[in-house]
């Protein structure tokens, strides 16, 4: 076979041979660093004989492309060290996940925290063995019988499972073994000690709550100790700004038992969704929106009609009424739209039509999905569906793009990444219809001038969709824009225009959103900022705060005179030293503190200490009102006012 070098050179090998062989035919000290190889863009495992010829490379354990499977090696180690540790504990599934990786162990008695340090000793025991990892191919039968006979009953079930075309593969690390596709490193020392095992949660079995409840351990791991070092230090800042416990320390909103993944939003927090909420109302309304309301109840006839009663009615809540009806709370605002649309006739010249909600929707998650305002089960979208013709979808796509952009840029966030996510398995409409939308979409995100990754299989359920992923203050990425292109639902629910010919057409439909969950967008605000707002945001922008009892008529009159000029003021005249209220409010990331003495009350003036700043400025009221109140604009409205 001939193997083609990554410098385009090629060389013919025996067949069969494994790329140990290939590394150390060029030279002994590559062939000991080696950790992988890859094959026609595949890795495989190093001492694994090479399927077929092809472009072949070497991969050292500090590629990037090795990181995934240190992580899942490290998954397998750990695995090692507890069933060593706790006999009788059977594992199930470990993969290598986002900076990391998990197991899942059957067991009956719950690890500890204390438990983690004591694996974390052994699993680094178990690379200083450095046990030799060894791919076999085992029966069917026999695997399912040899798995059942020491009591991992998860593992003989997902043998089961499998196609019975797919090869069995049990990978032993030492004399401990475990069913997995691979590829793995050549034995436990490559994994290196650069891991920390970091939390412990609960699981279902294979994701149903109808299964038995598992216990999962996570971990990180990386190819160095300083990238280990860097990730904990990143991790701990994260914590510092995690959006639940600025959420209570700064009193925004809170979450129950009650309500489960439901917000009740406290007067500082619902006053910052509503400054969200208006600003993205301000800049659709300038581009050309026209905001609705439908329904949060629909009959379920029309979700059968659109699909998703098909896609999504086991995450629906639902009710029968008295008379009959059985109905459904909306996960999704699409169809309702499509009935404003479809009232009264429609011409070539409406279109594009650009319809906007904020839209109310409830979805089913798994209590052990949710995550504080990050994945609720009630939620707001900055929803919006654009009805359009074909030759429309660059214009509106390229429009599109640009005010994300803009938004983006005012919010403080930067964009990462664009994805173009393509057909899934489970998706509505015919091959012939996929394949028009995706060419569409990508020619269209090309006019816009954006570059995008493919991602196969992510597409929406009606079509392919651009994801637009950004990067906060501490280089965390989170999808939350997204544009679809949908040319089935118009076919479903019967939307249609009369073309410049006088024929009845079909619109194509564009669903879009910049900020996506309006709360989760907010959680990443939140994180963003860690509490800190810009002053346009802040649900408290301004603190008048007394220093002697006898300020305290100025005091309430310089709050009335900054509520007049349009800020959102407390007052606080309580019996506390100045430098008490100056901290107490700094730790709730108040952005201006105006002090007020006997001094500043008969000279008519405040003493002004910005958050982040140990210095003080002294304006007079007035002046403090007109320069608080330009500076309190948000961006759109800084930018009309220049």
């Amino acid at each position: 076979m001939d193997l083609i070098f990554p410098d385009g050179a090629a060389r013919p090998f025996p067949d069969g041979s494994s790329g140990r062989a290939v590394a150390e035919s060029i030279s002994i000290s590559l062939a000991k660093k080696a950790a992988l190889i890859r094959l026609d863009g595949k890795l495989y495992d190093l001492d694994r004989a090479l399927p077929h010829g092809g472009a072949f490379e070497i991969l050292t354990r500090d590629h990037p492309d090795v990181l995934d499977t240190i992580r899942h090696d490290a998954s397998h180690v750990m695995a090692e060290a507890v069933q060593e540790l706790f006999p009788g504990t059977q594992v199930t599934i470990g993969p290598a996940i986002e900076d990391g990786f998990y197991y899942d162990f059957a067991r009956d008695e719950p690890f500890s925290l204390d438990d983690l340090a004591k694996i974390e000793k052994r699993m680094a025991e178990i690379v200083d063995r450095d046990e030799k990892i060894v791919r076999e191919e085992w029966d069917r039968a026999e695997a399912i019988n040899h798995f059942q006979d020491i009591g991992e009953a998860y593992k003989a079930e997902i043998i089961q499972d499998l196609p019975e075309s797919e090869t069995i593969t049990v990978y032993r690390q030492g004399a401990w073994k475990d069913l997995c596709r691979g590829p793995h490193l050549p034995s436990t020392k490559h994994v290196g000690k650069a891991f920390k095992l970091t939390k412990l949660a609960g699981a279902y079995w294979r994701g149903d709550h109808l299964n038995a409840q598992l216990q999962r351990i996570y971990g990180t791991a990386w190819a160095s100790q300083a990238d280990l070092d860097a990730y904990l230090l990143r991790i701990e800042e994260a914590e510092k700004r995690d959006h639940r416990r600025v959420g209570r320390a700064m009193d925004l909103f809170h979450l129950q038992e009650e309500g489960k993944g439901m917000i009740f939003w406290h007067p500082k927090g619902w006053t910052l969704f509503r400054q969200l909420e208006n600003y993205i109302r301000r800049r659709l309304d300038a581009v050309g929106y026209a905001e609705v309301k439908t329904p949060q109840v629909l009959d379920r006839t029309l979700w059968e009609k659109s699909g998703h009663w098909e896609k999504f009615g086991h995450a629906m809540f639902t009710c029968e009424t008295e008379e009959g009806e059985s109905l459904a709370v909306k996960p999704m605002n699409c169809p309702g739209h499509v009935q404003i649309f479809n009232v009264g006739q429609k011409s070539y010249r409406d279109l594009p039509l650009r319809m906007a909600e904020f839209g109310a929707c409830h979805r089913f998650e798994p209590s052990g999905g949710l995550h504080g305002i990050m994945r609720l089960r009630a939620f707001t979208q900055d929803d919006a569906h654009i009805f359009c013709r074909e030759d429309q979808i660059e214009s509106e796509t390229t429009a599109f793009v640009q005010l994300l952009h803009s938004v983006y840029d005012d919010l403080g966030v930067e964009l990462h990444s664009v994805k173009l996510a393509l057909r899934p398995d489970l998706r509505a409409g015919t091959d012939e219809i996929w394949d028009q939308a995706e060419s569409k979409l990508e020619r269209a995100a090309k006019a816009a001038g954006v570059e995008v990754e493919m991602l196969p299989g992510e597409g929406a359920f009606y079509g392919p969709k651009l994801e637009f992923h950004l990067r906060d203050a501490i280089g965390r990425t989170w999808q939350c824009g997204t544009l679809q292109l949908d040319f089935v639902l118009p076919e479903r629910l019967d939307a249609e225009y009369v073309a410049e010919d006088g024929s009845k057409q079909r619109p194509v439909m564009l669903h879009r959103a910049i900020l996506g969950a309006v709360e989760r967008f907010l959680g990443i605000l939140i994180e963003n900022y860690g509490g800190a707002f810009p002053l346009w945001l802040a649900p408290v922008q301004v603190v008048v705060a007394t220093i002697t009892s006898d300020a305290e008529g100025f005091a309430e009159e310089a709050a009335a005179k900054l509520r007049a000029a349009g800020l959102r003021v407390e007052v606080d005249v309580r019996n506390e030293k100045i430098n008490y209220k100056v901290r107490e409010h700094s730790l709730a990331k108040v952005p201006v503190i105006a002090v007020v003495g006997r001094r500043e009350a008969e000279e008519g003036k405040l003493a002004l200490r910005r958050f982040g700043s140990e210095g003080q400025t002294i304006l007079t009221l007035k002046e403090t009102a007109s320069t608080l109140a330009i500076e309190a604009l948000a961006p759109d409205l800084a930018r009309l006012a220049r």
